[in-house]
């Protein structure tokens, strides 16, 4: 099978560039759902540990059990309320408090303009009562950005919303919760970063998807992406390759298979436009479940050093890519 390369050194490069903005490492929040973007989730979460990070951010209660020993706290986005020592759990509506189990560390999101999940602002003294009701223990307050990262007035317009929210929570006698609203965009663009926490995805793991409009902060790609070969032919000319023979051969030359395919989570890809790999050899024909063929007798090839770059060509974004490759890789460490 193919294999993935996590570069340690870039990886601590990029926290640290975060710690710059946020003032301390003590205030990252890693975000590590989906197998921490690709990456692999306890190989990160290891990686992540060791830097100094104490707070992590996963989508379900079996991802954090399983890097339980590495944080001192990790919140869940989406799962059953459940009472925990360390791990707290996003609260997007009402409803959810009724099933939530006694005790439960939470953590209130509120709609602050995204409108995907969260109470509404209307409805945060509600929340806030029925959190009592149901004694659940808040921990802290959140919401999320969704245009962070393109230059227009909507950023702002959610900060305000979300300072009316942090007084109504103040008002209702919470004073020691945590409070956080930036992603990875909105901590780059910061200039003054005054929260108690930042809940870092894509930028950790080497990717500034900000406006070209921005002062740029310098990031270093985490994962780079290889095969192995498989077989080695000589094609002639006028010879094709693959499902359908999409390529055909115009002189004699030397094609290999290498161990990736759409199986492993590599696109499929449009055979019109190939894709080039980080060595800037196209895939010739069609990628098939678990091979792709390449005019190249190398040993191995490096598939994929940087995401964003690949997005570009597969026509998608970066978290995609990265996201989409197989758990059951193997990562190693450089």
């Amino acid at each position: 099978m193919a294999f993935i390369k996590i570069n340690k050194e870039n990886f601590y490069h990029n926290l640290n560039q975060i710690a710059l903005k946020t003032g301390s490492k003590e205030k990252i929040a890693i975000v590590l759902k989906d197998n921490a973007y690709g990456h692999g989730l306890t190989f990160m979460a290891k990686l992540a540990s060791e830097f100094g990070i104490k707070h992590a951010v996963v989508r379900k209660t079996d991802e954090a059990k399983q890097i339980e020993s590495f944080f001192d706290t990790i919140l869940v986005l989406g799962d059953s309320i459940i009472k925990h020592e360390k791990f707290s759990y996003t609260i997007n509506t009402l409803e959810e408090m009724k099933q939530a189990q006694k005790g439960a560390k939470v953590e209130l999101k509120v709609d602050t303009g995204m409108h995907r999940n969260g109470i509404t602002m209307d409805d945060v003294d509600e929340a806030l009562t029925q959190i009592k009701k149901h004694g659940l223990n808040l921990v802290g307050v959140m919401t999320h950005f969704r245009s962070s990262d393109v230059l227009s007035s909507e950023l702002f317009w959610q900060q305000k919303n979300f300072e009316e929210v942090k007084e109504k929570v103040y008002r209702a006698v919470y004073k020691d919760i945590r409070i956080h609203s930036h992603n990875s965009a909105a901590i780059l663009r910061s200039k003054h970063f005054s929260e108690d926490l930042v809940r870092v995805g894509i930028a950790a793991y080497g990717y500034d998807e900000l406006d070209k409009t921005f002062d740029g902060v310098t990031l270093k790609p985490v994962l780079s992406l290889h095969a192995k070969k498989v077989s080695t032919r000589i094609l002639n000319e006028g010879e094709r390759i693959g499902y359908g023979g999409d390529f055909i051969a115009s002189k004699k030359m030397t094609v290999s298979t290498y161990d990736l395919g759409y199986g492993d989570g590599w696109c499929r890809g449009d055979t019109q436009k190939p894709f080039l790999t980080a060595e800037k050899l196209p895939i010739l024909g069609r990628v098939s479940m678990d091979f792709v063929a390449i005019a190249s007798d190398k040993e191995e090839i490096c598939v994929m050093n940087d995401a964003q770059n690949a997005a570009k060509q597969l026509g998608t974004i970066s978290y995609e890519v990265m996201t989409a490759l197989h758990k059951d890789i193997e990562r190693i460490l450089l």
